[in-house]
């Protein structure tokens, strides 16, 4: 059922009788704080949509717009930071996109990030990876109320934290003098982010209706790792077929390829299908396929098979499995690599940059490759998970960081939102022959990240903040 303005608000009524929209109980806005704490004086918010070019389609279902929001907050030392989040409903909780309306469901996950906020201002934390600690589990209880799922999956809330995470580094990162994002990793996640890769590859998103045409014009472009979306609508078999008749297409079109990135020269293929095969014996089956035709030896992952709750073991199959959605956080990640996981994808833009820290460095300390997953973001996000695709151990069978970015594919007003980017004509931020090739220049400014977008700013001068 679809959930129209008037459900929406008699829903946040019910949130808040039962004691999840009022005040949260801390000192009061300019209370004194403990040596080296960051104390929030102030709030705000906002959100942009953006259309796409054309529906996007995955784990069955179709967007037509992606919401960008804003969050703000202010210390009370007078420092205001902004930190951007990209909302994603259908992959974060396919079930809430499915039940509503696509505005309704970017509306709940709205409110998600403004009861945050709310939750933020008048506490004091040390890093934001505490404050995250702090908070997470009530705004999961919010996200449950208001959506009407007590059984909401993590990544939801996660998904609606992002921008208030990122104003929480850049409010610490400027309370601290930090001016480069290597000083902004805590020591303790520092063993796992501790490369420099001078080149990344530039990962596209090939979804269902991407005609063939232009995934052979990718590989024309310089593009040689490319994500494709597998696990298409309808029922098992249907989705079966369907997806062994599009690997039949995309093999004979760009299967003879080559590349230097590689030690067999071939193009790898990384295959996404959020969850969608029910059991393993049907994915044995797309992969007898890959064999059939040639093309086995050239997956090098395949990210997120199962459904999250199938509980379905993966070190048997013979390929690399990644593991992306279902690692809400570093302790399921811990419980997927047991389970036969060998990488993890990677969404700083997605799960919060304090908790892929520390899936990350959970990873790390197994031996398990990641790389960055997009969520469709905006340029700004980019380089947010950026800098942590060009920190990582090379990926296998590679040897350089990888990172998928697909909002140019996607967005309907990309190259105005390029203009939004605090260093749109930077050589950095533009990928040249299927990789980003990061340079000091780079790293000097760590992409960006800590200089203030003059759009997104504006988006928040209307109102003032919330004292």
């Amino acid at each position: 059922m679809e959930l129209n303005r008037r459900a929406f608000i008699k829903r946040a009524g019910a949130a808040a009788a039962v004691g999840l929209i009022p005040g949260t109980g801390m000192s009061s806005a300019g209370s004194l704080t403990r040596t080296g704490r960051i104390l929030v004086d102030a709030v705000n918010s906002n959100f942009e949509r953006e259309p796409l070019i054309r529906p996007f389609g995955f784990k069955g279902g179709y967007m037509s717009e992606i919401w960008q929001t804003m969050a703000m907050m202010r210390s009370s030392a007078g420092t205001e930071k902004l930190g951007l989040c990209t909302q994603n409903v259908l992959w974060s909780d396919a079930r809430v996109f499915a039940s509503n309306a696509e505005a309704a469901g970017n509306a709940i996950m709205y409110s998600i990030s403004e009861r945050a906020l709310q939750l933020c201002r008048g506490r004091s934390f040390r890093t934001p990876v505490d404050l995250l600690d702090d908070i997470l589990e009530e705004v999961l209880d919010y996200g449950k109320a208001i959506s009407g799922r007590k059984d909401l999956r993590k990544t939801f809330a996660l998904n609606a934290l992002v921008g208030v995470d990122n104003a929480a580094w850049l409010l610490y990162a400027a309370e601290n003098d930090i001016a480069e994002f290597d000083q902004l990793i805590p020591e303790a996640y520092r063993p796992a982010l501790s490369h420099h890769h001078r080149q990344v590859a530039s990962i596209p998103l090939m979804a269902y209706n991407i005609p063939i045409s232009e995934i052979r014009e990718a590989v024309d472009q310089g593009y040689f790792f490319m994500k494709i979306k597998i696990g298409q609508p309808g029922t098992q078999e249907e989705m079966l077929q369907k997806d062994m008749e599009r690997l039949s297409a995309i093999h004979g079109a760009i299967g003879h390829r080559e590349t230097q990135w590689t030690a067999r020269g071939k193009l790898p293929y990384y295959f996404d299908a959020n969850g969608r095969y029910e059991k393993k014996e049907t994915l044995v089956r797309l992969l007898d396929h890959a064999r059939k035709i040639g093309a086995f030896d050239q997956i090098a992952v395949i990210e997120e098979p199962f459904p999250e709750h199938a509980e379905i073991g993966v070190g048997d199959m013979g390929v690399r499995i990644a593991a992306d959605e279902s690692a809400h956080t570093d302790q399921d990640a811990i419980q997927r690599i047991d389970m036969g996981y060998s990488a993890i994808a990677l969404k700083a833009i997605a799960k919060t940059m304090s908790m892929t820290m520390k899936i990350a460095l959970a990873a790390h300390e197994r031996g398990i490759p990641c790389f960055c997953a997009d969520l469709t973001v905006n340029p700004i996000l980019v380089e947010w998970n950026k800098a942590i695709a060009c920190r990582l151990a090379p990926f296998p069978g590679l040897g350089i960081g990888l990172l998928e970015t697909n909002g140019h594919q996607n967005y309907r007003h990309w190259e105005t939102m390029m203009g939004y980017h605090p260093y749109p004509d930077a050589g950095w931020r533009k990928t040249v022959d299927g990789v980003f090739n990061l340079d000091g220049d780079y790293y000097e400014k760590s992409g960006g990240i800590f200089a203030p977008s003059a759009h997104y700013q504006e988006m928040l001068r209307f109102h003032e903040p919330t004292p």
